[in-house]
């Protein structure tokens, strides 16, 4: 007996984030099952690709590069999927930084803080802000990448455990605001996964503790990121019409 896949056939999911990692994982297979995707990232290059493997393999998908810190980008990156296709009917927020791991308060740059904070809780502000208008229209899903981080524990990096706290927030808030207008808003809170930015706070716990990298990233026990792709998928479909506020991954 086969399983059964949530179907996502024909809708049009942006995912921001979508050069590497969990969004990266999400866009190829939800490409996979049919779904026109539109990659964001401020990383280009790696967008594109990402994009022309899915093209390559058969799926539907456009890059747009996009600093999400930037309202005037995001802006016009989602008068661009108005014009390119017409509707919007799912939007993952997964892009998100990670840094200053193991600095101690007095160590840490308010500059850097800051970066963190614009990337991670004004980039999800302003992308949410212009996608409520085309989620408003399709009565579409909005799904926030969080962290346990911030919300049930600490984390490596004062500035990320707080962003995401903050994305946490975002989400609950917004829950109550926009269910009225017909939009299912969820929170995804993925655990150890095996990303580039999970990898490089290995990577530097390592080097503090003189620990050998691959020895610590095999005690780790991280999942892979198509893992946390699933349950977004699963989110983005309309079996999951009833699930509601947040969500945790291993």
């Amino acid at each position: 007996m086969s399983a059964v896949v949530a179907d996502i056939r024909g809708k049009v999911i942006l995912i921001t984030g979508a050069a590497q990692g969990i969004g990266e994982a999400t866009a190829r297979l939800c490409a996979e099952r049919g779904a026109r995707i539109i990659l964001a990232d401020v990383k280009a290059d790696k967008g594109q690709g990402a994009a022309a493997a899915i093209r390559d393999a058969g799926g539907d998908a456009t890059f747009y590069a996009v600093d999400v810190r930037d309202q005037t980008q995001v802006q016009a990156l989602f008068e661009k999927v108005r014009a390119s296709h017409g509707r919007l009917d799912v939007f993952i927020g997964a892009a998100g930084v990670l840094q200053g791991q193991y600095l101690q308060p007095e160590e840490f740059p308010p500059e850097l803080f800051e970066f963190v904070m614009d990337v991670n809780v004004k980039g999800m502000f302003l992308t949410t802000k212009y996608a409520t208008p085309l989620l408003a229209e399709s009565k579409g899903v909005m799904i926030l990448i969080a962290s346990g981080a911030g919300v049930t524990g600490g984390s490596s990096s004062i500035a990320y455990g707080t962003s995401k706290g903050a994305v946490n927030g975002l989400g609950m808030t917004l829950e109550n605001h926009l269910r009225p207008r017909g939009i299912r808003v969820n929170v995804v809170c993925p655990g150890g996964i095996a990303t580039e930015m999970k990898l490089g706070v290995i990577k530097t716990e390592a080097e503090r503790s003189g620990r050998n990298f691959e020895e610590a990233v095999a005690n780790s026990h991280l999942g892979e990121p198509a893992g946390v792709a699933r349950l977004l998928a699963f989110l983005a479909s309309d079996e999951a019409d009833y699930v509601r506020q947040r969500m945790w991954t291993r």
